[in-house]
């Protein structure tokens, strides 16, 4: 069972994972205050293992990093990745263009049972879309939850999703809405078990920017998660 794993600080060690664009995984670690040293975990090519790693990467328990690239992949529409402890990269899927979405650039969010959620751009004529990648050993499977039209709905989810204590899923679109100027959105597992693969959840918009002074327009970033009182 893999579970994500938030970053600790302590007073002689701290540990920082980048994403540079396009370029390499690193990891900075400050063993003391002065001693510092910064090493590349994996240089992307830009080919099958993917390109432009926009987002911040997770960590699970074991220590395994997963993150997702814009682009290359096998069909040049970006990918969700795993790097292992010794810096051996794993495409665990490439997006192809169609139904599954095209260019994610943002982060992923991981499950208690291991499984990953994250978005994909509006872009080659999508709007977006929201996916969960299912694992099952070492196989993983990508059901798309749900696929943004673009009108009051929303479009291009612009942040990482996060989990309710309902277990909804829920996210940031910069377009789209009432008002064309973005939404917070919430997505529902389905009421019944699912008995496919196919199973997509239902949007609710919690808001749609208008634009006006005191409201805003095309959000971006993430959601954190509030404190219960």
């Amino acid at each position: 069972m893999r579970r994500a794993v938030q970053s600790t600080r302590t007073p002689l060690r701290t540990v920082v994972v980048l994403a540079a664009f396009g370029v390499a995984l690193s990891v900075f670690t400050a063993s003391t205050a002065l001693a510092q040293t910064f090493t590349v975990l994996y240089k992307f090519t830009g080919g099958a293992d993917g390109g432009t790693p926009y987002s911040a990467l997770i960590m699970d328990a074991a220590g395994n990093l997963y993150g997702t690239t814009y682009s290359g992949g096998s069909s040049g529409y970006g990918t969700v990745y795993m790097l292992d402890t010794k810096g051996n990269e794993t495409v665990l899927h490439s997006f192809t263009g169609g139904g599954d979405g095209v260019n994610p650039d943002t982060g992923l969010t991981m499950d208690h049972a291991g499984n990953l959620y994250g978005t994909t751009s509006a872009d080659f004529g999508s709007n977006g879309t929201v996916f969960k990648l299912s694992h099952s050993g070492s196989s993983w499977t990508l059901n798309t939850l749900y696929t943004f039209t673009g009108g009051s709905d929303g479009a291009n989810p612009s942040g990482r999703v996060i989990f309710g204590l309902d277990g909804s899923l829920n996210g940031i679109a910069n377009a789209g809405g009432s008002a064309g100027n973005g939404t917070l959105f919430r997505l529902q597992p389905p009421a019944s078990a699912c008995k496919t693969a196919l199973c997509p959840w239902t949007e609710t918009v919690l808001h749609s920017f208008t634009g006006a002074k005191g409201d805003g327009a095309d959000p971006r970033g993430r959601l954190d998660p509030g404190r219960r009182r």
